[in-house]
C-alpha cells in the first residue's frame, strides 16, 4: 500500500461505492458536494451512453458515478497532481474499464472530446468569482479549484453545450448565490435549466448549495423545483436522506 500514496496522501473509503480513493489534505479533498452531485444525476444504467465529468478534481464524482450506470466514465481535470491521483485510485480500486482521466483545460476539451458526442455530463466547478481579494497566497491548487482562474461559469456553459448531444443532460453543483446568473448563462448557451434542488445545512438556515439539471437544446416549460435537501439533524447527525447517499443506508 505504501507504494500507492505519495507524501501527505491518505486513503478514504466511498463507502456505497466501496472504493478506496487517494486524498490529500494538502492539495484537495473531497466534500459532500461532490456526493449529492453524483446522487442527483441522472445516468442512462444500461443504454449506451457517452458521461464525461468536467473538473474532475481527484475523481470523487467520477468514481461516486460508478454505482449508477454500466457505462464508462471520463473524468476531466486541469491539474496534473489530481489527475495523477485519480489514475492511481484506478489502478489502486481495478476500475480500468469504468473510469479513466484526461488531463486537459475545459476550455480546449474539443480537442479530446468530439463535440455534440456526449449524453451526460457532471460538473462541480469552481464557485467564487475571481477578485483582487480572492487570494491572501499564490494561486494554489485550493484556489484552482474554488476559484474562477482558469474556468469562468460563461466558459463553462460554452463547453457544456458544445460537448452534449442536443437533448444531452448536463448536472452542476453550485452556490445559491448565483443561482440568476447559472439559469442566465445556461441558457445564452442553449441547455434549459429543467431541475433545482437546494441544499440546507440545517432547518432553519438559508441555503448553500443548488444542485441543477440542464438539457442541450430543450423545451423552456417544465422546471421543476425538486423538495429541499437538509444535511444535518437537529442532532448535528447526517439526516437519513444524507446518510442512504453517504453509506446506502435506507
Amino acid at each position: 500500500m505504501d507504494n500507492v500514496l505519495k507524501e501527505g496522501e491518505r486513503l478514504d473509503v466511498l463507502k456505497r461505492e466501496n472504493i478506496q480513493i487517494i486524498q490529500s489534505s494538502a492539495v484537495f479533498s473531497f466534500s459532500l458536494d461532490a456526493v449529492l452531485l453524483a446522487d442527483f444525476a441522472e445516468l442512462p444504467r444500461v443504454k449506451p451512453a457517452k458521461i464525461v465529468d468536467l473538473c474532475a478534481g481527484n475523481g470523487a464524482v467520477s468514481f461516486l458515478l460508478t454505482g449508477k450506470t454500466k457505462n464508462p466514465i471520463v473524468g476531466v481535470e486541469l491539474q496534473d497532481r489530481l489527475v495523477d491521483m485519480a489514475r492511481r485510485t484506478v489502478q489502486l480500486n481495478q476500475l480500468e474499464e469504468k473510469v479513466s482521466f484526461l488531463h486537459a483545460d475545459v476550455n480546449d476539451v474539443t480537442r479530446f472530446i468530439k463535440p455534440d458526442s456526449v449524453d451526460v455530463i457532471t460538473c462541480n466547478p469552481p464557485y467564487f468569482k475571481l477578485t483582487e481579494s480572492s487570494f491572501t497566497n499564490e494561486l494554489d491548487a485550493f484556489a484552482i479549484a474554488r476559484h474562477e482562474i482558469h474556468l469562468t461559469l460563461d466558459q463553462l456553459m460554452k463547453q457544456t453545450s458544445h460537448l452534449l448531444k442536443m437533448k444531452g443532460k448536463a448536472y452542476f453543483v453550485h452556490r445559491p448565490d448565483r443561482l440568476m446568473e447559472i439559469l442566465e448563462t445556461m441558457r445564452n448557451n442553449r441547455i434549459a435549466p429543467k431541475k433545482l434542488q437546494f441544499i440546507y445545512p440545517k432547518q432553519n438556515k438559508e441555503a448553500n448549495m443548488i444542485l441543477i439539471e440542464g438539457i442541450k437544446d430543450g423545451k423552456e416549460d417544465g422546471f421543476r423545483v425538486l423538495p429541499p435537501l437538509v444535511v444535518y439533524n437537529e442532532e448535528g447527525e447526517y439526516s437519513q436522506k444524507v446518510r442512504d447517499v453517504l453509506y446506502g443506508e435506507q
